[in-house]
């Protein structure tokens, strides 16, 4: 059974509040994680990285890829608690078909060759509908190297796992929690005509 005190754990370092917000994959849900917290108690995160890195070292990885921002904050200390190599993804605007993930993530230039014919581990801080996730791992594969696995410190609700197993590599993670995320037709929040936020003004990579 998961170590419900790591789950506490890893939502005390996360400022998180209620209401109906735009997320970056398109999809509309009722909770917000300000994550940019999450490197406040450096330390606290290091002990809890370490917790992930136990669970990733079975990957037999090469290199630890970490999606900017925080995601590669986390995945710098996988990396160093694993004596691996680390690179990571940078998150640009793309078209998007009906609107979501239009987000993509992709290995700086210098790095590419870094990764070519590797095994690598994406490493997050947390996944919800996994378009960080999805984008480093669809350039990661355009760099040619093979994702041997995907890991985070929180995955909130199934899309992550459903899309993971999906491509057949599995996910791991330190703490997980259910969680809503709708499309926009579906949203019944917009039904209620609960007004929509767009803390990250992602409205941005939309249009």
């Amino acid at each position: 059974m998961r170590d419900l005190v790591s789950d506490k754990s890893v939502l005390d370092l996360l400022s998180a509040r209620r209401g109906h917000f735009l997320l970056e994959s398109g999809h509309h849900g009722d909770l917000w994680l300000d994550l940019e917290t999450l490197c406040l108690q450096p330390q606290r995160v290091q002990e809890i990285a370490a917790e992930l890195a136990d669970q990733v070292s079975s990957m037999n990885a090469d290199v630890v890829c970490g999606p900017l921002v925080e995601g590669a904050f986390v995945a710098i200390l996988v990396a160093l608690q694993l004596s691996l190599p680390f690179v990571y993804s940078e998150r640009f605007a793309r078209a998007a078909e009906g609107g979501f993930f239009p987000a993509g993530y992709r290995v700086p230039a210098a790095l590419r060759e870094q990764v070519r014919d590797k095994r690598v581990v994406i490493v997050n801080d947390v996944i919800n509908a996994g378009s960080a996730v999805r984008g480093t791992f669809t350039d990661l594969e355009d760099c040619g190297a093979s994702v041997v696995g995907i890991s985070a410190l929180l995955v909130l609700g199934t899309a992550a796992a459903e899309w993971a197993s999906s491509k057949a590599v599995p996910l791991v993670s330190v703490a997980s929690m259910p969680n809503n995320l709708w499309t926009a037709t579906e949203c019944p929040l917009c039904a209620s005509g609960v007004t929509l936020e767009d803390v990250a003004e992602f409205t941005k990579l939309l249009t």
